[in-house]
């Protein structure tokens, strides 16, 4: 599965600012991309854009090779799972009950769950390492544990792809390294991973390729290394920054300097 766009403009409103301005870029399948920049540099507006939640002002979303807009909503969502930055539950679930939502895109109205649903909803439970919590309502779990579910969710769609909104924010370094790795063997069975974030380290050490938004306009974009580089990385977030090689992993590293 690919992610694409072409000159892609998005404006909230007729007068408003434009949240993006003429973005291209172009997501291989079978790799982690993350989408990198400062509050309000378009992040979750490209993300939005490509799942057709958000108009199209002027340009093209494609997924898969196709306008964003032909998809039928059923159809997207059986092939593009998605995880938002932020999610409440209104009424109590379960783990179980929460990750088998994702099967619906599979299920006809007010149709049964299948074995093979079952299935797809179990493999996903054991992928996130919850399945030992599959009978505890969600609003008892640790902010660590509720978005290893919501990523159980998405994968129980047993997708093409991924779309994660800062799927890392405020957890802990075990959780985070946690959820990395997780994307990064979904990666390897095939999965596209489309990554919104903010932590510049960890997009570095488990990204492919990076896209750097500034203004809702591109910035950079290209491999890791040629992305994480203090004449590209500075003007954008306006800060001195050293960008050094990790000794073990030999990822680039971000140090703001003083």
């Amino acid at each position: 599965m690919t992610f694409e766009t072409r000159d892609l403009s998005v404006r909230y409103g007729p007068s408003g600012p434009w949240a993006l301005e003429e973005v291209s870029m172009a997501v291989p399948p079978g790799e982690i991309y993350a989408v990198l920049g400062p509050n309000g540099s378009g992040k979750s507006t490209l993300m939005k854009a490509l799942l057709g939640t958000v108009p199209v002002t002027r340009g093209e979303a494609l997924v898969g090779g196709r306008s964003v807009g032909a998809w039928r909503r059923r159809e997207l969502a059986r092939s593009v799972g998605a995880v938002s930055q932020t999610e409440s539950t209104a009424f109590p679930i379960s783990v179980r009950k929460l990750v088998e939502m994702g099967r619906y895109p599979h299920l006809g109205a007010l149709s049964p769950m299948t074995p093979e649903d079952h299935r797809a909803v179990d493999a996903a439970l054991r992928r996130c390492r919850v399945l030992e919590l599959a009978d505890r309502l969600v609003d008892t779990l640790s902010g660590g544990e509720f978005q290893r579910v919501r990523i159980a969710r998405a994968l129980a769609q047993e997708p093409c792809a991924l779309v994660l909104d800062e799927p890392t924010a405020s957890l802990d370094i075990r959780h985070e390294m946690g959820i990395l790795q997780l994307l990064r063997e979904s990666a390897r069975d095939g999965v596209t991973i489309l990554l919104v974030t903010h932590h510049l380290n960890l997009a570095a050490r488990f990204a492919h390729r990076a896209l750097l938004l500034d203004g809702g306009r591109v910035a950079a974009q290209g491999p890791v290394r040629e992305v994480f580089q203090p004449e590209v990385l500075e003007p954008v977030y306006q800060w001195p920054l050293s960008v050094g090689l990790d000794p073990i992993t030999g990822s680039p590293t971000v140090t703001p300097l003083d």
